[in-house]
């Protein structure tokens, strides 16, 4: 491989590790516009029993290029360079600016989940209901489980489990994922602070989910597509009511620096946020914000549609 194509290579994963750090914006989605989302694909399948057998035998110049180790190398490092770049700052934003960059998010996942439904092919009782079901399941577990979910290492590895899964699936977010489960400030967090224990247990959770779930993702979509499309879309659908700008706390808790935190919270309107507080629920920058967000999806879906265009031409 060319030292100019390793480059564009590394770039292009950077623009994917900066997707992935947004809720809302697909890696998966960066990896189609940018042309390697099926080199991609069949580069994570290739880490199957041929290549435990490699390892093994430590025949790893064979194993290399079995899962085509120079393509994602380069992917992977710009990946991780965006990610840690980015990290401190949207720590950054999400304490000193929460209004403002959850309103971000919630009119990135609104836009997300109505890509998401143009990939279902026919909508009938089963892809309604399938929707339903997904939209129930998010919904119920934003409103049952606390804002804090454990930090356990065992929690911690499932996220990236999860969350690593958004990266084959143009369209779905592996950070919308995190904060689906209340994982996403304490990754961002991690990541910036350079908490290498938990950093550890997240990527072996993802390299474990990716390489275990890719098939069976693989085979969902192939033989009931639209079905699993219209879960995820129901997913995403009632996360919205993880990104609700304005909380009011019901309960709360210490955390190790004996810091009160938001246990559990619930949505309240921004008039009654203004009255609570006694200060401004920024109402106008979090429509402009949720509209920018919006659009932000919408400008990189024509953006891959101008591509493809191109391609074909």
């Amino acid at each position: 491989m060319k030292i100019t194509d390793s480059v564009l290579l590394v770039l292009k994963g950077c623009a994917m590790g900066m997707a992935d750090v947004v809720p809302g914006v697909s890696g998966g989605t960066i990896a189609f516009i940018s042309g390697i989302y099926e080199e991609l694909i069949n580069s994570i399948r290739r880490v199957d029993a041929t290549a435990l057998k490699l390892l093994v035998r430590l025949r790893f110049g064979e194993l290399w290029r079995h899962v085509n180790g120079n393509f994602l190398f380069c992917v992977l490092l710009g990946i991780a360079i965006a990610i840690f770049s980015l990290a401190r700052l949207m720590t950054y934003l999400l304490e000193h600016h929460p209004i403002e960059i959850w309103s971000f998010f919630f009119g990135l996942i609104i836009a997300s989940a109505l890509l998401v439904a143009r990939q279902v092919g026919h909508w009938n009782w089963r892809t309604i209901a399938a929707f339903a079901v997904g939209a129930a399941a998010a919904w119920w577990i934003t409103v049952a489980s606390p804002t804090e979910t454990p930090n356990d290492w065992w929690f911690v590895m499932l996220s990236g489990a999860i969350a690593i899964c958004a990266m084959i699936l143009p369209g779905i977010s592996g950070a919308f994922i995190l904060l689906l489960l209340g994982k996403y400030q304490y990754i961002m967090q991690a990541v910036g602070d350079l908490n290498i224990p938990v950093m550890a247990i997240f990527v072996v959770g993802a390299a474990a989910g990716i390489v275990s779930f890719s098939h069976l993702l693989s085979w969902l979509l192939k033989h009931w597509h639209d079905v699993t499309v219209a879960v995820l879309m129901g997913f995403m659908v009632g996360s919205l009511n993880k990104v609700w700008p304005w909380k009011e706390p019901v309960a709360t808790y210490l955390d190790s620096h004996g810091e009160l935190q938001p246990l559990v919270e619930r949505n309240i309107t921004p008039g009654h946020f203004e009255a609570l507080y006694d200060k401004p629920s920024m109402l106008v920058q979090a429509v402009l914000l949720c509209v920018v967000g919006f659009l932000t999806i919408y400008g990189i879906e024509l953006l891959a549609r101008i591509i493809v265009r191109k391609r074909k031409a």
